[in-house]
């Protein structure tokens, strides 16, 4: 949870949230976009954003070096073994 790319990967993962959850909102209502209720769209992907950094908080001393539990960080250094 100290490192940078811990912090990279949980901002991503938030964005990634926020972006789904505003959009699961948007296109559940089924409106024009002049119609859609856009505080509470964004109220719900803030939600979302906030939850998606809880846990990685949560999880942060579980599994890997990620936010995640089960996800595995690669760096692109490493060299395929033969």
């Amino acid at each position: 949870m100290t490192t940078a790319a811990f912090w990279r990967a949980t901002a991503e993962r938030m964005v990634r949230t926020f972006a789904q959850a505003v959009l699961g909102v948007v296109s559940a209502d089924g409106l024009g976009l002049l119609d859609i209720d856009w505080g509470a769209a964004l109220s719900v992907g803030g939600l979302a954003a906030v939850v998606s950094l809880l846990t990685a908080i949560a999880t942060s001393g579980a599994g890997g070096e990620g936010p995640g539990v089960t996800e595995t960080v690669t760096t692109r250094d490493r060299t395929p073994s033969a």
